[in-house]
């Protein structure tokens, strides 16, 4: 057929004649490009597929996504979930010219490569490469000249490349570059290496590598040259550098300056060139020798004073509103003044069927908040050590489990041990106050007198000491495709701390992210945590407590970062309360005896579940996993599939595998300039389970109770009243089935 020709060769008046006269189905296959229906490799051994497609141009018509390819849209042919691949005859013999040398530079010297297409039924075709790899070319000898002197130092530890691997010129430029830096890391920064490959005539299938190696002069620091500063002093930025003038040089202390540098608040950018070959930036600086080594330092400064401001909202925590006013320069030395506020909550007694269903009820729909004054000094002993200090006021609740408030004072000692690997030794002593936590005392700690909780709840201190370590290798702060984070966090409190609680906590958490594709990422998270508790020192009369664990030490799981087929804080102990101890006295409820009340038998199985409200107690013992896969559906939008899985065990439980819930789900985050914002639907499938039922406990009416009004069941009025203190029934009710299995999360940021 000719057609196609036309349109490459004739002028373009030809063609508009032709799409005249021609039918417009005919003309539209005659303009449309020939489309690659699979690219094949045929004879590939040692390297998979998917590393030659990158090596070439042609490519195939493929699925953008695989959730599009299980939902059977590509399969429908749909323009938008296919990448189309077009044919160019003239790339097929480049792409094999290509495959040629790649296969070259990986060791096989003797590698053939035809590259060819086959036209089916359908008009597309089908391109195929043919390789026929050979022999590969195998490293029998290294010699290193000129290494004598450095024997002691490492240099020649854990290489690229050893004696029996497969030869490369890859691995060879790696060689290279890992001896040149090291010998830099060790004071020669005019170090030259060459390196020569035989492949003796006799078995062209051997290499001998020879490395010349000339450190030249062992040098030190010279002149350090600040450019770029308005703010900071000299010496502050002086300061920060973890060297001075006349130490010796080494290449791998410029890496570690620049991060201290970035590490100042003010720094928007900073770079150190150090005065080797003839640098344009030098060009002012001159040595007397080899041996002294100039440094140019280059910054530049951001606005001295920061103000920042952000509206957010979730479903547990509502509407919440951030502010933060930031002193880069405090006084001058690089220390930083920040004062922030935070109000959350907002509207969430308004909204709570609506927009926030997971705020909680009643005074957790209240306004809770954060205010806080920050101060950070660096260079305290030494370059790595910077000190932080914060005073804080804050509101914090955790729906239908406690409300507290404290106002404290967090101090806190950094010393980067490594790049991006801080250890934090901290002291944060506070004063705070539970509320609306009664049934949390009474089931976890078996504190259910009016007296006890009102001494539980009273303002208490809490003064852990705590060692933190973390490690962040990630590529991105906000949206993460690449590395690893990792976090262990031990915390003491006790007498000696200043602490009325003590206890021991344990916290592990590792993420790590991989790329599957150019376009999508497997994110995985794992979380543990462990907290062992100590005597209460109550200050009153709180009676019987050996073992108390701040509930908000305690562990709870379930939400938008965490099992997300569970609500917030809903996975692990719970249990069921009850409002009115009417309903079982009531021939419409459970029907029990006063006194059954009284001595715990009652049996609230029969009641209807809509009756009982379940509250997390929390535990001591967690276990926490994320899966999930997100992939780009375009630029501005990413879709996501996961399983998490996890579990909360309470001090008396015993851990096994059998006890983790499960939740699949999948979701949607639109990448706004904030960070991607977030929906993600979870479903669980945990049946029905026996629960403790908490309600008020009863007390006879004469009893010294006679000036509180008696409660009424079934119309009557009975002679008994209900009391302050709390009844946890004997028998558990069965509890579960009902339960919403769907939960829908909405919040900003990726999950982990």
């Amino acid at each position: 057929m000719t057609v196609p020709r036309l349109r490459v060769f004739m002028p373009n008046a030809y063609l508009l004649a032709i799409a005249f006269l021609l039918p417009s189905g005919l003309v539209a296959q005659a303009l449309a490009a020939t489309e690659v229906l699979e690219v094949r490799f045929e004879g590939n051994e040692t390297f998979p597929d998917d590393s030659l497609t990158r090596a070439i141009v042609t490519s195939e018509t493929e699925c953008r996504s695989w959730i599009l390819q299980a939902s059977l849209l590509c399969t429908l042919n749909l323009d938008f979930a296919l990448r189309r691949g077009q044919l160019d005859e003239g790339e097929i013999p480049r792409d094999a010219e290509r495959l040629r040398i790649w296969y070259q530079r990986r060791g096989f010297r003797e590698v053939e490569v035809a590259g060819g297409f086959d036209a089916q039924p359908d008009g597309r075709v089908v391109v195929t490469f043919s390789i026929t790899e050979g022999p590969p070319v195998i490293t029998h000898d290294i010699t290193f000249m000129g290494a004598e002197d450095f024997t002691d130092t490492g240099l020649l530890n854990e290489l690229p490349v050893s004696v029996g691997d497969r030869w490369s010129t890859l691995a060879l430029d790696a060689m290279r570059d890992t001896l040149e830096w090291r010998l830099k890391s060790q004071g020669y920064p005019h170090v030259d290496i060459l390196r020569q490959t035989v492949f003796p005539s006799e078995d062209p299938h051997r290499a001998d590598l020879t490395f010349e190696l000339e450190g030249g002069a062992y040098a030190t620091y010279g002149d350090i040259t600040i450019e770029g500063i308005s703010n900071l002093d000299e010496s502050t930025v002086l300061r920060t550098l973890p060297f001075r003038s006349g130490d010796p040089y080494r290449a791998d202390q410029l890496v570690d300056a620049q991060g201290r540098l970035f590490g100042l608040e003010i720094v928007r950018s900073a770079s150190i060139l150090d005065c080797v070959g003839g640098r344009p930036e030098c060009a002012d600086l001159r040595s007397e020798s080899d041996t002294v080594v100039p440094l140019v330092v280059q910054l530049q400064e951001d606005q001295p004073y920061r103000v920042r401001s952000g509206v957010g909202w979730s479903n547990a925590e509502c509407f919440n509103f951030e502010a933060r006013w930031t002193s880069r320069n405090f006084l001058g030395g690089g220390r930083v003044l920040q004062v922030r506020g935070r109000p959350s909550n907002l509207l969430a007694e308004q909204f709570n069927d609506l927009l926030c269903p997971q705020s909680g009820e009643g005074p957790y729909t209240d306004l809770t908040w954060l205010a806080a004054i920050d101060f950070a000094q660096p260079w305290v002993f030494s370059t790595r050590n910077t000190f932080n200090a914060s005073v804080f006021t804050e509101r914090q609740t955790v729906p239908d489990i406690f409300i507290r408030e404290a106002v404290g004072l967090q101090l806190g000692l950094v010393r980067a041990i490594g790049p991006q690997t801080p250890l934090t030794l901290s002291y944060r002593p506070e004063f705070s106050r539970l509320d609306a936590a009664e049934i949390l005392l009474c089931t976890g700690f078996l504190v259910c007198t009016n007296e006890d909780i009102d001494d539980l709840t009273s303002s208490k201190r809490l003064a852990p000491v705590g060692l933190s370590l973390t490690r962040d290798l990630a590529n991105s702060l906000l949206n993460p495709t690449r590395g690893y984070r990792l976090m262990i966090d031990l915390e003491h409190a006790s007498v000696g701390t200043g602490s009325q609680f003590r206890y021991n906590r344990i916290v592990s958490e590792g993420t790590w992210y991989s790329g599957i594709t150019e376009s999508s990422v497997l994110a995985t998270r794992l979380r543990a945590g462990w907290v062992g508790s100590g005597s209460f020192d109550g200050g009153h009369g709180t009676r019987g407590l050996q073992e108390v664990i701040h509930p908000q030490k305690r562990f709870y799981a379930g939400g938008a970062n965490s099992v997300r087929g569970f609500a917030q804080s809903r996975l692990g102990p719970r249990v069921l309360a009850l409002n009115d101890p009417v309903w079982l006295l009531s021939q419409n409820g459970a029907a029990c005896l006063p006194t059954a009340l009284m001595d715990l038998t009652c049996d609230a199985a029969l009641l209807d579940a809509g009756l009982f409200v379940s509250r997390p107690t929390g535990g001591t013992r967690v276990i926490e996993g994320n899966i999930e896969i997100r992939f780009r559906l375009n630029p501005d939008l990413e879709g996501v599939t996961f399983s998490d899985f996890g579990q909360v065990w309470g001090a008396g439980q015993s851990l096994s595998p059998e006890d983790l819930e499960f939740t699949p789900g999948f979701g949607l985050r639109y990448l706004s300039p904030l960070g991607p914002i977030r929906v993600d639907l979870g479903y669980n499938f945990r049946g029905a389970e026996p629960l403790s039922v908490v309600t008020s406990q009863i007390a006879p009416w004469n009893s010294g109770y006679s000036a509180t009004e008696r409660l009424t069941v079934d119309g009557q009025v009975i002679d008994y009243v209900a009391t302050d203190e709390f009844a946890i029934l004997e028998p558990k009710r069965p509890f579960g089935s009902g339960e919403n299995r769907v939960q829908l999360h909405i919040s900003i940021g990726q999950a982990f």
